[in-house]
């Protein structure tokens, strides 16, 4: 490892009730350990992670590297696209992780997968854009958007409980949602709709156990959309229980396909979540950068990059 290339860990003390800050002692290791030229640095407000990556990339650090979840990801990496220059890659710190299983990195590292962190192997990745805002993992609209709503304030703070009440959130609105009308425009055909899930993604993984859109590569110029329609109750219940194992895309009601670039509007705001975080819209302008980050990966892990490509 070249000593003069600069690192720099953005840690997120926060994520995961604390996980994150905890893995700062093993990451000093490492940087002793490979005789490495580091920096660690702590965010302390939303936003401050891009800030700080930013600040570090002007510095010329080659290394930016996120310690935190799937949002401390996203901001480290939004202002690195297009930057060449520089390398990104994240520690998993936080709750859900999802964006990590696009790079074969677990939620939680094994001494083995610290040693492959740290020597640096990386790749390409495409990266997708929703109106303004940059996401490596993927978004998603309807019911997982309105249960992740459920966990927010009406002044966007995240509600504070525990598992139980996240499963009471997931039955409630699998009870009660409504499936919104949305228009869709892709590949320049115009059709219409009704949403009950409507997911277009770089990555696999949402929720830490459901693979929405298993066949998705994040290298290969297109996004994923896995689309399901209205539902019945017991309709509901029966696709959610294959979403785990990715089997749900065979079913009829799902459509699910692939895209570079896709617009939705529905007759008004909806939630919808980008790489773990919350927000709301009415229209969605969908569409992919290629080939826009340098990413650590985990050669031996299992990671959503095909090298097998002409």
């Amino acid at each position: 490892m070249d000593s003069n290339n600069k690192w720099v860990f953005i840690v997120n003390p926060v994520a995961g009730n604390g996980y994150g800050l905890s893995l700062v002692g093993k990451i000093n290791e490492m940087i002793s350990k490979n005789s490495l030229a580091a920096d660690i640095v702590y965010t302390e407000r939303r936003g401050h992670a891009s800030e700080l990556s930013a600040k570090y990339a002007e510095a010329g650090y080659k290394y930016i590297i996120a310690v935190g979840g799937d949002g401390t990801f996203n901001e480290v990496a939004s202002p690195l696209v297009f930057n060449k220059s520089v390398v990104t890659g994240s520690i998993s710190g936080g709750t859900g992780n999802d964006t990590n299983q696009i790079t074969g990195f677990p939620d939680r590292f094994n001494e083995k997968e610290w040693e492959n962190f740290f020597r640096a192997h990386y790749t390409g990745m495409d990266v997708g854009r929703c109106n303004d805002r940059t996401f490596l993992n993927g978004i998603g609209i309807g019911f997982d958007a309105q249960v992740a709503a459920q966990n927010y304030t009406e002044t966007g703070e995240v509600r504070l409980g525990s598992k139980n009440k996240y499963i009471w959130h997931i039955l409630k609105v699998l009870l009660f949602y409504k499936e919104k009308r949305m228009v869709v425009i892709s590949d320049g055909k115009k059709s219409e709709t009704d949403c009950f899930i409507n997911t277009v993604s770089n990555g696999r993984r949402f929720a830490r156990t459901f693979f929405l859109t298993p066949k998705a590569i994040a290298n290969d110029g297109v996004l994923d959309v896995c689309s399901i329609k209205r539902l019945s109750l017991i309709q509901r219940v029966r696709l959610l229980l294959m979403v785990p194992k990715g089997t749900h895309i065979y079913d009829k009601r799902v459509n699910y396909y692939q895209t570079a670039q896709i617009s939705l509007e529905f007759p008004e705001k909806v939630p919808f979540h980008a790489d773990g975080e919350l927000f709301y819209a009415q229209h969605f302008d969908i569409s992919l950068i290629r080939n826009a980050l340098n990413i650590i990966y985990n050669p031996e892990g299992d990671h959503c990059f095909n090298f097998d490509q002409k």
